[in-house]
């Protein structure tokens, strides 16, 4: 039960962010598909631009990137590339 309450606390976090970051500030939106293409751009933003403090200030997807690369330096996925860990 602990790891639903860790997640849920994860997605609250995350959405309350989303609302105080992109949401309110550029509101009041006009249409769905507005606020869906704005959407689009703040998580591409949030997971492959932002810097983290957190991880050194590098953006998440740069982060994860140089994990797998130390990992297993012969097979590491091409950045900004998808991976399936």
């Amino acid at each position: 039960m602990t790891i639903y309450r860790s997640i849920n606390a994860l997605a609250e976090s995350t959405i309350g962010l989303y609302k105080t970051e992109l949401v309110r500030p550029h509101g009041p939106w006009h249409t769905l598909g507005d606020l869906e293409l704005a959407t689009l751009g703040w998580v591409h933003w949030f997971n492959e631009v932002r810097l983290h403090s957190s991880l050194g200030y590098l953006p998440p997807v740069e982060f994860e990137d140089d994990y797998y690369r130390h990992l297993n330096p012969r097979d590491h996925p091409v950045p900004g590339e998808p991976s399936l860990h």
